[in-house]
């Protein structure tokens, strides 16, 4: 079961995400339909640590065997999305893994067409909207520490 709740019109999400670099680009999705852009990951489940989360995610999601290096940022992020207001708890974890996964271009993962991940250059996150904003700038300059993050929208 995943941890998350609704009270009334807010919700609440307990979510982990991975941070995968290769050849100066990060791994990033988004759903189709939407403008923005996220990492991947997903919600952690009641008992799991969010570092297997991610890691359960990236191999269920796109069959990536990867590894949890270090925890760059725990973010509390309050947003508005799809009619709700959302408080989510983060953390994104910096990834590793024994092979190249870089690919040019939009591509689908294994649970279908809802998703679409793509390669970007992070030197060109400016140019796309990235969720929590903060990723943006942060993803150029991985902290070496973790570091709490607020994004209040």
């Amino acid at each position: 079961m995943d941890v998350k709740f609704q009270t009334g019109a807010n919700r609440f999400n307990y979510r982990a995400a991975g941070i995968l670099i290769e050849q100066d680009h990060v791994l990033l999705h988004k759903q189709v339909g939407d403008e923005y852009w996220a990492l991947p990951g997903g919600r952690v489940e009641l008992g799991e640590q969010a570092r297997d989360t991610v890691v359960r995610e990236m191999k269920e999601e796109l069959g990536y065997d990867v590894h949890v290096a270090h925890t760059s940022w725990i973010a509390e992020n309050f947003f508005h999305y799809d009619g709700h207001d959302y408080h989510e708890l983060g953390f994104y974890f910096a990834l590793s893994s024994g092979r190249s996964h870089f690919q040019e271009g939009p591509f689908h993962g294994l649970e279908g067409e809802r998703l679409i991940y793509q390669w970007i250059p992070i030197m060109e996150l400016n140019k796309i909207i990235v969720q929590p904003e903060f990723l943006t700038s942060g993803l150029r300059r991985l902290p070496g520490h973790t570091e709490h993050v607020v994004v209040e929208n």
